[in-house]
C-alpha cells in the first residue's frame, strides 16, 4: 500500500505542479461555453489535512472566468476532490483505514485531525456514491478480476502498478472527472 509522508515536500509540490499544468491547458483552450478568453478567477479554499508548510499554496483552487459570458470554468485537480474540504489524498488514504484501529490508522487520524465518524462517512461514499458513479463504471472495467466495491479504495491502490506514491497519483488522476462539473453541451 502506498504511503504519503506528511513531511515530503516533493509530493505536495508535484500535486501543485500537476494542477497548474492542467489549469494552463484549460485556460489556453478558452471558454467551453462560448469560446471566449478565460481570465484567472481562483477561489479560496481551507483544505483540511494539509500540512502547515503547504497551506499557502493549497489555499486556492485554480479556476477561470470567461471575459464574454462570465461563466466560471474550473480545471480538474489532483489536490482537491470536488467540493470536499479534505484534500483528495487524505480522503483516499483515510478511507483505506476505516475500521482499523491499528497504530498506523490512529496515527494518521491524529496527525490530520480526522474524526473516526468522518472516515466512516467517506467509506460509505466509496461503497455507495462512488460505486454508482460513471467514473467507477469505467474505472472498474479496467481490472480483471474486478475490484470488490467493499474493498474500495484500498483494493484499487493495491492493484495499480508502481512503487511508492505512483499508485496514489494514478488514482487521483483517474478521479479527475469527480473534481469538476462538466459544461453543458460537451
Amino acid at each position: 500500500m502506498c504511503h504519503v509522508p506528511l513531511s515530503d515536500p516533493q509530493f505536495f509540490r508535484f500535486l501543485t505542479y500537476i494542477d497548474e499544468t492542467v489549469a494552463a491547458e484549460v485556460q489556453a483552450a478558452g471558454c467551453p461555453y462560448c469560446g471566449g478568453a478565460l481570465h484567472q478567477a481562483n477561489y479560496p479554499r481551507k483544505p483540511r489535512g494539509c500540512p502547515r508548510a503547504f497551506r499557502v499554496e493549497y489555499s486556492t483552487r485554480l479556476s477561470f472566468c470567461c471575459h464574454q459570458c462570465r461563466r466560471r470554468t474550473t480545471s480538474r485537480s489532483v489536490r482537491f476532490l470536488g467540493r470536499r474540504v479534505w484534500l483528495g489524498w487524505v480522503v483516499v488514504l483515510g478511507s483505506t483505514r476505516v475500521g482499523e484501529r491499528t497504530p498506523a490508522a490512529s496515527a494518521l487520524c491524529e496527525a490530520l485531525s480526522i474524526p473516526w465518524r468522518t472516515l466512516a462517512r467517506w467509506r460509505r461514499w466509496w461503497r455507495e456514491g462512488f460505486a454508482q458513479s460513471a467514473v467507477w463504471q469505467v474505472l472498474g472495467a479496467r481490472f480483471l478480476p474486478p475490484v470488490a466495491v467493499v474493498r474500495l479504495p484500498a483494493g484499487l491502490l493495491e492493484r495499480i502498478p508502481g512503487q511508492g506514491q505512483a499508485p496514489l497519483l494514478a488514482l487521483l488522476t483517474w478521479l479527475w472527472p469527480l473534481t469538476v462539473t462538466a459544461p453543458e453541451g460537451r
